[in-house]
């Protein structure tokens, strides 16, 4: 099967190098796009400075290219896109679409992480002040390709959301909905970290008027110790000799066959014939893989 009109994208934020959880991403991503004869893109999150690791960025893009995932077009940046979101912030905002909120951390530290609405009709001014959408009592669901149905109630599960924080940099929800749409993502591909983050984005394309790309989330590798393999770890980049077996490993974490003596081959053998056989229904129905299960 081909479509031409898939438009797929990985998304790293270089706030560490990628690990081992990162290329199960990334592979499953191109994959899917290149077994189709998609389109893959590549856009560097990296609206939060403060978080970024130095080198990150350029370590990732080395990473990519030593392990064959070629992507299409040109790397985009979200620190060049701040027009754009501070637009849709003004307007949202000018629309009484979403409030200013002084909370500080310690204040909501109580409430579990829902937002209890305590700025909601208070009238802010958006100066020194953080900016969250108003969400509505309602529940909100898709059909994920891997995980099936998951909904949430946005109320009472979510609260009002920040768009824009209150040193000024916009928040992932925001960022990520717009980028996506802007660039006519078809397809995403991405961790299982980020499924229950899906509804408020479904929010987020109704609000603004933008299409619904279909969503796959894939099994996070859990390391022995219990813990998601992440950056914080602030692990060492994947090394480039050791791409054929970590690439097959990968494969295995995504329900994929490999052949006997693969091992031997380029990382592009290993890729093309992947892309050849790729099963997206193979994918594990689970939101943690043991890194233990794949050695």
């Amino acid at each position: 099967m081909t479509d031409s009109r898939y438009i797929g994208r990985f998304a790293p934020t270089p706030s560490g190098f990628l690990h081992f959880g990162s290329l199960v991403a990334a592979l499953a991503s191109w994959l899917d796009a290149r077994a189709v004869g998609g389109r893959w893109l590549l856009r560097m999150e990296d609206i939060d400075p403060p978080r970024e690791a130095p080198g990150a960025q350029a370590a990732i893009l080395k990473t990519l290219e030593s392990y064959g995932l070629e992507w299409d077009g040109e790397v985009v940046y979200q620190h060049d896109r701040h027009a754009a979101y501070a637009e849709v912030v003004e307007r949202l905002f000018r629309q009484g679409l979403a409030y200013a909120c002084t909370c500080s951390r310690k204040q909501l530290e109580a409430y579990g992480g829902i937002y209890p609405g305590l700025c909601r009709n208070l009238g802010h001014s958006p100066e020194d002040a953080a900016i969250r959408i108003r969400v509505p009592e309602l529940t909100y669901g898709f059909d994920d390709r891997v995980q099936g149905h998951f909904q949430q109630h946005l109320g009472r599960e979510v609260g009002d959301f920040v768009i824009r924080r209150r040193d000024n940099l916009y928040a992932y929800q925001l960022a990520v909905v717009l980028d996506d749409a802007w660039q006519g993502v078809t397809d995403i591909v991405r961790g299982a970290d980020l499924l229950d983050n899906t509804p408020r984005q479904l929010y987020l394309q109704e609000l603004l008027g933008l299409s619904q790309p279909r969503y796959l989330h894939v099994p996070l590798i859990i390391q022995p110790d219990g813990h998601k393999l992440g950056k914080t770890y602030r692990s060492a980049p994947l090394p480039a000799e050791q791409a054929t077996p970590l690439i097959l490993r990968a494969l295995r974490a995504l329900g994929q066959s490999t052949e006997v003596g693969m091992l031997e081959a380029r990382p592009d053998e290993v890729l093309a014939h992947a892309a050849r056989h790729w099963n997206a229904h193979a994918i594990a129905q689970r939101l943690t893989v043991p890194e233990a299960d794949l050695h």
